[in-house]
């Protein structure tokens, strides 16, 4: 199969790309570090509203543009490449693809249109203290009625917590995994509801705001019947990890262009030093790094778009080595700069610690080909989505 970008993608590739040159410079990145709720209102509202871009993989029926999520790969592709700090990967992508994948068509009516319009920032909570990125994991507990869908009844009530959440402070929409029986369930609550409280994480990627969410007796109302809860996290968790792959491409990318970019203006012994072989060979494994990787991810985004059988090994490989490829692509861009590129007043260590950040969340690169693994039967897979003992908390949590 020859898997190739389309005349529209390329141009909304290019409108996107010109966008954030626009509104969002590496100056407007660094003046949101660490902020609450860690974008810029008015931007999301230009995204949304005059590009539209939130509502890509969302059907037209429910307010979207009903374009799929090869689109939304094209444009967190771009978001890696210029960090934009933005509540894009946690609304257009993983909320839209939780609801999507179980919701009942009440539901879909109901949360989908406030979402495609930008009006409603949403946060998917699925990992729990132990970083576990399965079913496995889920402990929150929903108690109370059976059958109540969003909005007309929140019916449960939900106790225990969801850690690493993307954009958890600010969404105004919250998508859960909870436990009910030996069931789980997907679950809408309001970000105002009676008994949520948030708390801010400290992390290591200061562009990507993360919350704890602690639940306590907190009304909710489950989105979708429990019996296909299962397979719809699979298929979220695989979505997440396209996604994922996309933005450490682009990242990874813009790591090599800044990387030869200085090599061919930087001189030291009356010569620029990308004319010195050892310059030379690491801009070339760069390279290799950043097209197998834009490969892998491109690929997964064709496999999610067309509904393919194989999205599930695409994504794991693509999430896998998109990871990898995106750290050594980044830590290499910091050693071509010298001793600059480790200096807060660079760009460098931006890319650094999102490309280390990323490569753990929704899983390490071991699980995810252990995973893979499982999938074309080669083996088990573990139980958990993090490694070591030593995973950052910010980031992970810990095996146990």
């Amino acid at each position: 199969m020859e898997y190739t970008f389309t005349d529209e993608q390329e141009q909304l590739r290019a409108a996107v790309r010109q966008f954030l040159a626009d509104k969002s410079p590496v100056s407007e990145v660094r003046r949101l570090l660490g902020s609450q709720p860690g974008y810029d209102q008015s931007v999301w509202d230009q995204l949304t509203g005059q590009l539209g871009l939130a509502g890509l993989a969302i059907p037209a029926e429910y307010g979207g543009a009903g374009s799929g999520f090869a689109e939304v790969a094209i444009v967190l592709e771009e978001m890696g490449r210029a960090l934009f700090p933005s509540p894009y990967l946690s609304t257009a992508m993983l909320a839209t693809a939780a609801i999507l994948a179980a919701a009942d068509e009440e539901s879909k009516k109901a949360l989908l249109p406030g979402i495609a319009s930008g009006e409603v920032i949403a946060a998917l909570g699925i990992a729990e203290n132990d970083g576990r990125w399965d079913a496995g994991g889920v402990a929150l507990a929903a108690v109370g009625g059976e059958g109540a869908v969003a909005p007309a009844g929140a019916a449960y009530r939900l106790t225990g917590h969801k850690a690493y959440v993307l954009d958890g402070m600010a969404a105004r929409l919250l998508i859960v995994v909870a436990r009910i029986g030996d069931d789980i369930g997907f679950f809408a609550v309001d970000g105002a509801a009676a008994g949520l409280t948030r708390t801010a994480a400290s992390t290591l990627d200061l562009t990507r705001p993360v919350a704890r969410l602690e639940f306590d007796g907190t009304p909710a109302a489950l989105i979708g019947p429990l019996a296909r809860a299962g397979e719809a996290l699979d298929r979220t968790l695989d979505l997440a990890a396209v996604g994922l792959a996309a933005e450490m491409a682009g990242g990874a990318q813009r790591c090599l262009d800044m990387a030869v970019a200085y090599a061919k203006t930087r001189e030291q012994f009356g010569r620029p030093i990308g004319s010195f072989q050892a310059i030379k060979h690491k801009c070339a494994g760069m390279l290799l790094d950043v097209e197998t990787a834009k490969t892998a991810a491109h690929y997964a985004a064709w496999a999610a778009a067309a509904g393919s059988d194989e999205l599930g090994a695409a994504a794991n490989l693509a999430k896998a080595h998109c990871a990898e490829a995106y750290f050594r692509v980044a830590g290499d861009n910091i050693q071509v700069h010298g001793g600059i590129g480790f200096t807060w007043e660079h760009d460098a260590h931006l890319y650094f610690k999102r490309a280390t950040a990323s490569q753990l969340l929704f899983g390490d690169p071991v699980y995810h080909r252990e995973l893979l693994a499982e999938r074309i039967g080669l083996g088990p897979v573990r139980a958990t989505g993090v490694t070591g003992p030593d995973t950052p908390a910010e980031v992970g949590g810990k095996d146990k």
